[in-house]
């Protein structure tokens, strides 16, 4: 008998999924593979039958089971046409449907020739390129799928937040697992900078070698069947090197955060002694190096943030960063490593950001940098990152950018240890795990 898994909720995304129920746009969720967009259609399928839709009224394909892997255009097309009850409102699920060449004119006949609601996931951003945007002449909407929060990867993991009380009567917050044993909320922040946010990583519990073992099989998919097979598939040879992927995929999880030329990737890569030119005509060229990060960034892999001069206001063509989109990701690719725990911080604080609706940059304010700039319509805040705030030289190197931006928008230090102060001229500074566990 297979076990089958409780179903957990991730409300951030499913109350964004109903409140475009029974909307014209077809609702495309994109993300990494594996980080729980085909768990969102069942708990989408879920709310669906609880407020009244009939089973019959539902239509779900996953297009990586084997009932539908070879599947045409035209075959998902009749699939559906033979399923639709006449005079009642259909709901489609098709789940991995960048696998159907020419998918878009299925989708396009279903908006056309019945009453349905469409549902679709991707595992790659070409699923969204201009060339399918067209053919959907727009109508659609995306629903940006990321790993686990710190406060889902709490939840999913059994762990409860509360309020306590230390010997001198103070309150602070600590993690209570499902036996009542009591954690610090910095040692279970630890776990999930260790383990990341994969949600499958709930069900076979926080053990390492089990987790290397599925991170393995993910980086293993999204390399091999969302880049070099869909390269394949597509008859297109521009990524074919799987040995150059993997040695820009550990150069880019190497250095994130870091100041990144495209340009000069491959120079690193073989004046570090990390590719071979032997049997290479020399270095790949900037050009290559580009497509195979488009690559990586289309597979949801990678996450690239651009830099923004504050004092011009405009965004700047020189160096950006690159973020992967898993700390458990980066540790099965590097190992588990403390040296750069800045960073790892920053690439945390990033997509939490993302999670929350911001847009985000990194700031530039005459020759120094602040971290980020998160925008969204209604504010702005610039954030620095830092491990601890108790040392006063570096306090003084992440408030001096921030002390000179001059407008009226929030700044905030946010930082493991914050020492004694709550706030510096105005600029707050917040423990940066209860930061993760604020809506």
């Amino acid at each position: 008998m297979i076990a089958t898994h409780e179903l957990k909720n991730r409300n951030r995304y499913l109350d964004k999924l109903i409140g475009f129920q029974d909307t014209e746009p077809v609702k495309i969720i994109t993300g990494i593979r594996r980080c729980g967009k085909s768990s969102l259609l069942k708990l989408m399928v879920r709310h669906l039958k609880n407020t009244g839709i009939l089973d019959e009224q539902i239509i779900e394909m996953n297009f990586e089971a084997h009932d539908f892997k070879d599947m045409t255009s035209d075959g998902v097309y009749d699939y559906v046409k033979e399923r639709i009850v006449s005079e009642k409102r259909m709901y489609l699920f098709l789940d991995e449907l960048q696998r159907i060449d020419a998918w878009e004119e299925a989708i396009n006949s279903f908006r056309v020739d019945f009453d349905c609601d469409i549902y679709i996931t991707g595992s790659n951003a070409y699923l969204l390129s201009s060339e399918y945007s067209t053919y959907l002449s727009g109508r659609c909407v995306e629903i940006k799928m990321l790993p686990l929060s710190f406060s889902e990867f709490l939840y999913f993991h059994g762990f409860e937040v509360r309020t306590v009380q230390n010997i001198f009567g103070k309150n602070s917050k600590a993690a209570f697992d499902k036996n009542e044993a009591r954690y610090e909320l910095k040692e279970v922040f630890d776990a999930y900078m260790r383990f990341g946010g994969m949600p499958g990583i709930a069900d076979i519990g926080l053990e390492q070698e089990r987790v290397l073992s599925l991170l393995d099989g993910i980086y293993s998919t999204v390399i091999v069947r969302d880049i070099l097979e869909r390269e394949k598939r597509k008859g297109q040879k521009r990524i074919a090197d799987a040995v150059l992927l993997r040695k820009i995929v550990l150069f880019l999880a190497d250095n994130i955060g870091s100041n990144i030329s495209v340009s000069s990737i491959g120079n690193v890569l073989v004046d570090e002694g990390l590719l071979n030119t032997g049997r290479r005509k020399g270095k790949p060229s900037a050009h290559t190096v580009q497509e195979y990060v488009d690559a990586l960034l289309s597979s949801y892999f990678f996450y690239e943030i651009k830099r923004f001069d504050i004092k011009g206001k405009e965004f700047l063509r020189t160096l950006g960063k690159y973020y992967i989109v898993d700390m458990g990701l980066r540790n099965y690719l590097l190992g588990y490593r403390n040296r750069d725990s800045g960073h790892s911080l920053e690439n945390v604080v990033y997509f939490e950001l993302l999670r929350r609706g911001y847009d985000v940059a990194i700031g530039k304010v005459d020759q120094m940098e602040v971290d980020f700039i998160a925008t969204t319509v209604e504010e702005k805040i610039y954030i620095q990152v830092t491990e601890a705030m108790t040392d006063e030289e570096i306090r003084e190197r992440e408030l001096r950018p921030l002390r000179k931006i001059q407008d009226n928008c929030g700044k905030l230090v946010l930082s493991l240890e914050t020492g004694l102060d709550s706030s510096y001229d105005g600029i707050r500074s917040l423990n940066v795990v209860e930061w993760m566990l604020e809506e």
